[in-house]
C-alpha cells in the first residue's frame, strides 16, 4: 500500500517524544512492503535538531506550516495514497488537517485518526470546546490509539468513532539494544523525559524528592524544558538527548525512572516509549503505577 502520514516529526525527537514510535512502526510497515511518506511541518526547532537523516524506509516531506501549503499536500496525498493519516500532537495546523484530510478523501482511499496522546484528546473530546475533530471524527474509517485499552476504545466509539484499535508500544532491536557504559551517563538513577505540565509534578515527587533523600547519590535528568527548573545540587542536567544516545544513557545507569504523564496514568494501558527502549537495553528499570 501507499500510505500518507501527516505527523510531528519522523527524523527528529526535539520536543517529539513519539518519534521512535513512529520510526519503528513505519519501519516496520516499509519491511513487509509499504511505501510510505511521512509529512511533517518546519516547527519548534525540530528540523534544526534532527537525530536521524531522512531513511531509506520512507519518504520525508517537510512544509512551511501554513494552511495554503498543508491543503495542496493534503489533496496531493490523497490523489496516490492508499491510506491518509493524520496524528495527533503536530502542534501546528492539528486543527485544520483534522478537517481537511477526511474531506479529501476519494472512492479508492481510506482515512486514519492515529491518536498518540489518547486521553488528552478525549478530554478535549468531551469538552464544551471539541475543536474540529468532534465534528469529523464520525468520518475517519478508522481511529489508531498509542494505548489505553478498553476504556480509550469504549469511550472513543460513544464519541461517534467508526472503529478504534490500539497499537500498543514496542521497540525495534536494531535500534534499541545494550552497548557498552560511559563514564559521561554514568549514575544512580537517571530519568529523561520532557518538562510537561501534567507529569512535572510526578517528577518532583518521584526524582526531585528521591536526589534530597539520597544526597550521597548521583542522578542525571535529560529532556527539553528543565534548564530554568530548581533541581538538588545531587542531579546533573544534560539537556535534550538526541535518540543516538538513549542507549548509552539507559546502560550507564544503576536504574533507570519512568514517569507517566497524569493522563496517561489514570487511564492506564498506556506503557511508555522510554519503558522499551530502557528494557532493549537490558536497564534495570523503575517506573510507577
Amino acid at each position: 500500500m501507499k500510505i500518507a502520514i501527516f505527523g510531528s516529526s519522523l527524523v527528529s525527537a526535539y520536543w517529539n517524544g513519539a518519534a521512535t514510535y513512529y520510526r519503528g512502526m513505519v519501519k516496520a510497515l516499509a519491511d513487509r512492503g509499504h511505501r510510505v511518506t511521512f509529512y511533517e511541518p518546519d516547527a519548534y526547532g525540530r528540523q534544526e535538531h534532527r537525530d536521524i537523516d531522512p531513511p531509506p524506509w520512507a519518504e520525508i516531506v517537510v512544509y512551511e506550516p501554513c494552511e495554503r501549503e498543508a491543503d495542496r499536500l493534503v489533496q496531493a496525498a490523497a490523489q496516490f495514497a492508499d491510506l491518509l493519516i493524520k496524528t495527533s500532537g503536530i502542534g501546528v495546523l492539528d486543527d485544520f488537517l483534522e478537517h481537511r484530510i477526511p474531506a479529501a478523501r476519494t472512492r479508492d482511499n481510506r482515512v486514519i485518526y492515529w491518536d498518540v496522546d489518547a486521553p488528552v484528546t478525549l478530554a478535549r473530546l468531551r469538552s464544551d470546546q471539541p475543536g474540529p475533530l468532534g465534528a469529523t471524527l464520525s468520518s475517519f474509517d478508522l481511529v489508531l490509539t498509542y494505548g489505553g485499552g478498553d476504556p480509550v476504545v469504549g469511550d472513543y466509539l460513544r464519541l461517534g468513532a467508526k472503529s478504534c484499535h490500539p497499537i500498543y508500544n514496542g521497540l525495534d532491536p536494531r535500534t534499541h539494544h545494550p552497548v557498552e557504559m560511559d563514564g559521561e551517563y554514568e549514575c544512580d538513577l537517571g530519568f529523561l523525559g520532557n518538562r510537561l505540565p501534567d507529569r512535572e509534578q510526578r517528577v518532583e515527587a518521584f526524582f526531585f524528592r528521591a536526589a534530597e533523600l539520597s544526597p550521597s547519590r548521583h542522578f542525571l535528568l535529560a529532556g527539553n524544558g528543565w534548564a530554568g527548573k530548581p533541581r538538588p545540587k545531587n542531579v546533573s542536567y544534560l539537556g535534550h538527548l538526541p535518540t543516538a544516545f538513549h542507549n548509552v544513557f539507559n546502560c550507564s545507569a544503576r536504574a533507570v525512572l519512568n514517569i507517566c504523564r497524569n493522563c496517561m496514568a489514570e487511564n492506564g494501558f498506556s506503557p511508555s516509549t522510554r519503558v522499551f527502549e530502557a528494557a532493549g537495553a537490558g536497564a534495570c528499570i523503575i517506573t510507577d503505577e
